[in-house]
């Protein structure tokens, strides 16, 4: 099933099942999107991406950058990665999605793809550092790419253009019953900045008074 930005607004759960995931269309003006896809692009430490596949690192042309509220460690694709502190750029962001999604979060994973030939497979996050069942918000600058969904068991396929600017969130049981992925394109050139707002569970310090 093909979804298109004029068909749908945030209310509509583009899922037909086992999950909730929201499109809000583009928030952002043309001239703001390309402000913060160019600053984006500049100035985040990205790097690139690491994974152990097979018991063997396998290191991806596609870049990532991880930024939270703390130095939170997140574990992914059997590598471990510490976050950044969060830029000014980056705050702002943060904000006006918690204010449209009415949810918070405390960390960020950014994902540069330089052009449409570099994508994501079928995943779901899952992570155990990941609140269960919490909020993914997704901010797209650059390039408009296609975005799909796939049901676990039934393997029906819900596909949407996320355009620069846009917003998307998925929640609830999403990551229990879908994958979700980014295909690659040959006709797609040019470079697209993907931001994802989470909520990492912070385990509480318990204090035992010395007696």
């Amino acid at each position: 099933m093909d979804l298109f930005s004029n068909e749908m607004g945030p209310s509509r759960n583009l899922l037909p099942k086992e999950g909730m995931v929201h499109y809000y269309g583009t928030i952002f003006s043309h001239e703001e999107a390309n402000h913060y896809y160019h600053t984006l692009f500049s100035e985040i430490e990205w790097k690139n991406d690491e994974a152990i596949i097979f018991g063997k690192l396998i290191i991806t042309k596609r870049k990532v950058a991880w930024y939270g509220d703390r130095e939170f460690k997140y574990t992914y694709s059997n590598r471990t990665k510490k976050a950044l502190f969060w830029t000014p750029e980056l705050l702002e962001l943060k904000k006006k999605v918690e204010e449209i999604t009415g949810e918070t979060y405390n960390s960020c994973l950014l994902n540069l793809y330089h052009s449409g030939e570099e994508g994501m497979a079928w995943h779901s996050d899952g992570e155990k550092d990941l609140k269960k069942n919490g909020a993914i918000a997704s901010l797209s600058f650059g390039a408009t790419r296609k975005f799909a969904f796939k049901h676990k068991e039934t393997k029906e396929v819900v596909t949407i253009i996320l355009e620069p600017g846009s917003l998307l969130v998925m929640k609830d049981e999403t990551q229990t019953h879908w994958l979700h992925r980014l295909p690659p394109t040959k006709t797609v050139q040019n470079p697209r900045v993907n931001l994802t707002f989470r909520t990492i569970e912070i385990e509480e310090e318990i204090w035992i008074p010395i007696k």
